[in-house]
């Protein structure tokens, strides 16, 4: 009864402070009925608070310190106070170790676990004193997994697979009591360590005579594991089996989807296969919420994109296209511009090939062949739900891009994608596609065109004097004084030399002159001088100063940037 009314405290407390509605309330405590979950993450499960908002607000009801566990570095020397068994079967993190106060910080999901925090002080021994500060639950357990690195046994499974014995520790740590089979814990074991390595997408990989494992990790495939052919049919059953698919079809394309609990926190993925010559080809793609849908701010972009950006959004009827091939994160960004504008006074509708990412207050539409809804029909079903802002996930056709047009033309705000190389090719290829010059004139708001390129590992790249070459292709002087950077590998960056990705984008912003050019089929030339002279930055530049500004590397902007032109 105590814990009922502790619970109904912090609903009733979110509700005084405005950060969510009565009703709002009231479905959380009905479901809540129904899955036994705390108020906390049931609110944010269903999209209604942040976690960090839980967190912070629980930290100032109970005069306890919070922390967002993203700006926490590594101690090792606290790490290695507290086993990693402990911390995981407590949901607690030991962040700082103060040798002089004899202080050990730790991060905890709920202060009032006096069980465990005696235990902890047993264990730490009586003179070092204990701080406590409060971190959200899935951010805790993401980083447990990130502070002391994580152990699958997939070693163990195979071993088990071959030998016959049970490799009890894997059982263990899939949480179950039951005995599961060794291929199906095996199947488990590759995806968790994909997601926890950060994997956009799986790859298995029938050749010959062996199976070769390998992940896509900011944009670039490594291989994982090679294992024997034997395993291929009992993991690809597997795969089939929880995606969804027809086990007994191996010689035609099929697609599912998996969906799986990790960290605590939703973690779905999109499974394709392909037959070939050796087997069926199997790829995953990760689809994480939580990674994937980022604010705008959170995206490391430029002052002057930023400036430009916010200046489109403002606009409040149009067409916005953000180009680029498969892979250069086009969804990622016009989430996080859909989420700048998704307020309860706007009606944003979307239609998709299929949904991603399934997010609160939006109406989220899957193109479906088979219910005999595409992309133009779709548009023109959404027309008549009275929407503010339409996402159309990509212009395909004539049909889709007439209809996005019109719904441009009739006052609403048109979010959509389209496969050029840059944002001045899309007039060529909107052309192609059968849209009429004067259409286009006045109704797009702006073109993006992005690629997304790793970023340096800050501990260990290194600088260099650029040679001749890597200064033509940068356009500089070969006399100026030029420091550039590349990838050294460290610890931290798994050896790589990289961490993380981020955008690099070229935005034509539209206005009358630039209208007016496009009305009259002004040729590529006269279309880029114009938008130069207006402060149009394109493709090469942006990537450029992410080279000179130690950002990147330049081999790794060539990688996904033709910087030819520069040196010609």
């Amino acid at each position: 009864m105590a814990e009922q009314r502790k619970k109904l405290r912090l609903g009733e407390l979110l509700v005084q402070q405005g950060l969510i509605t009565q009703d709002q309330l009231r479905i959380a405590l009905t479901e809540q009925s129904v899955q036994k979950i705390p108020i906390g993450r049931l609110l944010v499960r269903l999209g209604f608070v942040t976690e960090a908002v839980i967190r912070d607000i629980m930290a100032r009801t109970i005069g306890q310190e919070s922390i967002d566990l993203n700006q926490v570095l590594v101690d090792a020397e606290a790490l290695s106070l507290v086993p990693q068994e402990f911390a995981r079967r407590h949901r607690l993190l030991p962040i700082a170790f103060d040798a002089d106060q004899s202080q050990l910080m730790v991060a905890i999901t709920e202060v009032f676990n006096l069980a465990a925090l005696d235990q902890l002080r047993a264990m730490v021994g009586a003179r070092v004193q204990i701080k406590t500060v409060l971190a959200g639950q899935a951010q805790l357990d993401e980083f447990i997994d990130q502070f002391y690195g994580f152990e699958l046994s997939v070693d163990g499974i195979l071993r088990e697979i071959e030998t016959g014995e049970v490799d009890y520790q894997s059982l263990q740590q899939e949480g179950g009591d039951e005995y599961t089979q060794p291929i199906v814990r095996l199947v488990g074991a590759l995806l968790v360590d994909a997601v926890k390595r950060g994997a956009s997408d799986l790859h298995f990989e029938p050749e010959y005579a062996f199976l070769r494992v390998r992940y896509r990790i900011d944009g670039v495939l490594e291989q994982i594991r090679s294992l024997h052919k034997n395993y291929w049919a009992g993991i690809a059953v597997r795969l089939k089996v929880i995606s969804g698919m027809n086990i007994a079809e191996t010689r035609a394309p099929q697609d599912g989807r998996i969906s799986l609990n990790l960290n605590g926190r939703p973690v779905d993925f999109r499974v394709s296969t392909q037959p070939t010559i050796w087997g069926e080809n199997i790829v995953l793609r990760v689809l994480d919420r939580e990674k994937s849908i980022i604010s705008l701010e959170q995206m490391r972009l430029t002052k002057d994109v930023m400036a430009k950006l916010n200046l489109m959004l403002a606009r409040p009827e149009g067409i916005l296209i953000i180009t680029g091939p498969t892979g250069s994160g086009k969804t990622t960004t016009l989430y996080s511009m859909l989420a700048k504008l998704n307020v309860e006074s706007v009606n944003i509708m979307t239609l998709e090939d299929p949904v991603e990412y399934p997010v609160a207050l939006m109406r989220q539409t899957s193109v479906n062949e088979s219910a005999r809804v595409d992309f133009a029909s779709g548009i023109r079903s959404i027309m008549r739900q009275d929407p503010d802002i339409i996402l159309v996930g990509e212009v395909r056709d004539r049909d889709t891009a007439e209809m996005a047009f019109r719904a441009a033309m009739t006052g609403h705000q048109v979010f959509t994608t389209l496969h050029t190389n840059s944002a001045l090719g899309t007039f060529p290829r909107l052309l192609d596609i059968g849209i009429a010059p004067d259409i286009m004139a006045g109704n797009i708001i702006g073109i993006m065109a992005q690629r997304l390129v790793r970023t340096l590992c800050n501990h260990c790249k290194e600088a260099y004097e650029p040679n001749t070459e890597e200064r033509l292709l940068l356009g500089t002087s070969p006399d100026a004084e030029l420091k550039l950077y590349r990838p050294a590998g460290c610890v931290r960056c798994n050896n790589r030399g990289y961490k993380g990705r981020t955008a690099v984008m070229e935005i034509l912003h539209m206005d009358a002159d630039m209208d007016e050019l496009v009305a009259r089929r002004a040729s590529p030339r006269e279309l880029r001088e114009a938008a130069v002279s207006k402060g149009f930055r394109s493709l090469a530049d942006e990537g450029q100063q992410r080279v000179i500004d130690g950002t990147t590397s330049l081999s790794e902007v060539a990688r996904a940037i033709d910087l030819t032109s520069r040196a010609s």
